[in-house]
């Protein structure tokens, strides 16, 4: 029995670890050479901003990884995205304007999610006010509910962000193939032989949050696990 414990154990780190470390890996791999295209990631992101109307978006570098800000109005680019004139930056560049250009449109799975971020927020703080009392409270009552409470505090904290993750990837998806991919090919951005390493990230791209989702499920099934001790 321990042994097919072991296994599963095994089986699920792999299930979270793998699609993660394929996205770095692809990432990484299309990242070179840096000056493959004549533009970099920020101009590209810039010219498809303007070309959409979109003038009033920002296009920032940023240390906090690519991602679209939609309360700043901001497409933030990593440091080597944001220069770099490599697929892998152009790539992700127009992945992120195909977010701003779900805000602009109003796209509905967008605002479910940035709903859903700020009950997470609100919901992590309030489950770690919750680990933090229900130590107090137990030895004050002598009752069973401090356990109830670290049950409620370990939902609010992990299940919540489950949730983000899982309703992030629709938004992902749609990013990728159904404005970045078009743009580029369209456009006429890419070289001929890029198009099928472009599809790959863009689709490395929407898993990011794959990975995420799987990490949310694993954290709340060691959190249950930790409970039942």
């Amino acid at each position: 029995m321990p042994l097919i414990l072991l296994l599963l154990a095994c089986v699920a780190l792999a299930a979270v670890w793998l699609p993660g470390w394929w996205v770095r890996r692809t990432m990484a791999h299309y990242s070179q050479p840096r000056d493959r295209y004549f533009g970099s990631g920020a101009m590209l992101a810039r010219h498809l901003l303007d070309q959409r109307g979109l003038s009033d978006v920002k296009v920032e570098e940023t240390k906090a990884g690519d991602h679209y800000d939609p309360a700043a109005r901001a497409v933030r680019l990593s440091e080597g995205n944001y220069s770099s004139h490599s697929l892998t930056a152009i790539t992700v560049a127009a992945h992120e304007v195909g977010h701003a250009i779900q805000h602009a449109e109003g796209y509905t799975p967008l605002r479910m999610r940035e709903r859903l971020v700020g009950l997470a927020l609100a919901g992590q703080r309030l489950g770690s006010l919750i680990m933090l009392a229900a130590p107090v409270i137990a030895l004050m009552a002598r009752h069973p509910v401090p356990g109830l409470l670290f049950v409620v505090a370990g939902l609010l904290s992990l299940g919540l962000a489950a949730v983000v993750h899982i309703v992030t990837l629709p938004t992902e998806f749609d990013a990728s193939f159904r404005r970045a991919l078009p743009m580029l090919e369209q456009g006429g951005y890419l070289h001929a032989a890029d198009r099928p390493h472009a599809r790959r990230i863009l689709k490395a791209a929407a898993l990011t949050y794959v990975a995420q989702s799987l990490m949310s499920l694993l954290n709340i099934a060691a959190w249950l696990r930790f409970l039942r001790r």
